[in-house]
């Protein structure tokens, strides 16, 4: 959503990377590139000339003159003054001291209202609750036919007495009002910890909605109103955040489609404008990609400063803590990494939700986004096919594997043999990376053998004009010319490495081997 925004921020960066000393001109231009970035991306002229002037301001003062490194200061300030724009700090779901938590949502229609109640219901659930989502829509056509498939996906029941309108010439029917009132009424009855209430919306904001949503909030007392807005929505967004706000007052701001390829700067405005913070976001098509929105990770992502804080609660959510343990044993005992750990990896690294986006939150990943949106996510089932096609003595014993084999493999995996011999070099570039890390050795902080994947090895070398690398590495008898070949080896392949972010790590992003992991995740993270 923001990559056209945080391109530019990166881009403005680079030019102070390295002075000892910023001049007030340079603030200047500085000041003037993110003033251009903010207000391309659609980010509403207020906040932007509320925010540019606080960078300012800051960076003209004490704490850039007297830094060690003024440049990354400069971007510690605009992180923060980013965070501040955002909403400041996380702010989490107020839960009722007695009696189910009610949630209303609101929002116009299209917003995506009805897919983020079964998101958010899953999402609780998750969190050990057991919510009821309420079918209080009975305006837009099929919106309960809806809300009862989402929340079929989701694993949480919908409360729906009333069918609603099946066509855009049917005439509305039913009391939305009393059928919130009986859905809070049911939840208590059967013990229900959570009712989430789907509200109607209208193309465009008007009194007939804004007095509806009022009067159901009136009805059932909520104890958080979540405004739904779409991310892709222009600078319309902050009019109809101001709108809502006026007229249902609501508590907390939920963020839609914020995977799309709009500039979405508005969104950023919406928590600055009405004062009101951003709770959650919706980061996807499935029932799964639903987040609680933190201003500081945000901050980051769009600053290319990664996210490992939340790529590292996903993984503590599905990863298999047997089969961390067995293979965290495996690296102290120093045992060869087999087919069957590698398939193993995969199938733990899928669990996680799409590669892209996860890679996408680690520091430094704008500069490769070109390959990994190129990167196709079927390429891993094409892997695991290749895999699976092997007997298992081939799986623990890869070097029995011959040109016959290969054949065969390449048959019953549905692939040309020259995929499998791809296959083969870039596990057996894996297998040297687990020798690294079970002796103790650094590595780039990349999963290892998955094909296409920047820094994964990335299969064999092409052409063999003078600065490529020989295949298998040095090839001298003489012990003290193979050792020169090699360093020179590990030059390249230093000078070649993707580019990372334009200043460094994000300021308060922990080290991973500090944070209660599971046992072997340090060591996917590269640590």
């Amino acid at each position: 959503m923001f990559n056209s925004l945080s391109d530019r921020l990166t881009a403005t960066f680079k030019n102070l990377k390295g002075k000892g000393r910023l001049t007030e001109a340079d603030v200047d231009a500085t000041v003037r590139e993110i003033r251009r970035a903010l207000l391309d991306a659609d980010v509403a002229v207020p906040v932007v000339r509320e925010f540019t002037a606080a960078v300012k301001e800051r960076a003209l003062g004490l704490e850039v003159s007297e830094a060690l490194n003024p440049g990354q200061q400069v971007v510690k300030i605009v992180n923060e003054e980013l965070q501040n724009i955002l909403g400041g700090r996380t702010r989490r779901i107020r839960m009722a001291k007695t009696g189910p938590t009610i949630i209303m949502l609101a929002g116009l229609q299209g917003a995506g209202k009805t897919t983020l109640a079964g998101k958010l219901g899953k999402w609780l659930k998750g969190q050990g609750h057991r919510p009821l989502l309420v079918a209080s829509d009975l305006q837009r056509p099929n919106a309960v036919t809806q809300l009862k498939v989402v929340g079929e996906r989701a694993g949480v029941p919908v409360f729906a007495p009333h069918p609603g309108t099946t066509s855009e010439f049917d005439d509305p029917t039913g009391d939305p009002v009393q059928v919130a009132r009986d859905g809070v009424a049911q939840a208590r009855a059967r013990l229900h910890d959570v009712v989430i209430v789907d509200t109607a919306g209208r193309l465009g904001i008007d009194e007939a909605l804004m007095a509806q949503a009022r009067d159901i909030r009136d009805a059932v007392q909520p104890d958080e109103v979540l405004f739904v807005i779409d991310a892709m929505i222009g600078q319309d967004a902050v009019n109809t955040a101001q709108a809502f706000n006026e007229g249902v007052d609501f508590t907390g701001v939920v963020l839609s489609k914020l995977d799309g390829d709009a500039r979405g700067g508005a969104a950023l405005s919406v928590a600055s404008v009405t004062g009101k913070p951003i709770m959650f976001a919706s980061t996807g098509e499935n029932v799964d990609d639903f987040e609680q929105f933190h201003p500081d990770r945000m901050a980051s992502r769009i600053l290319d400063m990664g996210d490992v804080l939340t790529l590292i609660e996903q993984a503590e959510k599905q990863w298999d803590r047997d089969e961390a343990e067995k293979m965290a044993r495996k690296f102290t005992d120093q045992e060869d990494f087999t087919f069957e750990d590698f398939l193993a990896q995969m199938q733990q690294l899928r669990k996680m939700g799409s590669m892209k986006k996860m890679l996408m939150m680690m520091p430094g990943a704008a500069g490769m986004r070109e390959q990994l949106e190129n990167f196709d996510e079927r390429e891993i089932d094409r892997v695991e096919a290749i895999v699976r096609s092997m007997t298992p003595h081939e799986r623990v014993a890869p070097k029995i594997i011959n040109g016959s084999r290969r054949a065969r493999i390449a048959k019953g995996s549905g692939v040309t043999v020259s995929e499998v011999n791809q296959l083969m070099e870039r596990f057996a570039q894996a297998q040297k990376m687990m020798k690294r890390l079970a002796q103790g050795k650094g590595v780039p902080g990349m999963p290892a053998g998955i094909p296409g994947m920047p820094g994964a090895g990335g299969g064999p070398k092409k052409g063999k004009g003078k600065g490529s690398a020989k295949k298998g590495g040095s090839r001298s008898g003489n012990p003290a010319k193979r050792a020169q070949e090699n360093a020179a080896l590990e030059q390249q392949r230093k000078q070649k490495a993707p580019a990372g972010s334009a200043f460094g790590a994000a300021p308060g992003q922990p080290d991973p081997a500090e944070l209660n992991l599971p046992k072997g995740f340090e060591k996917f993270l590269g640590q």
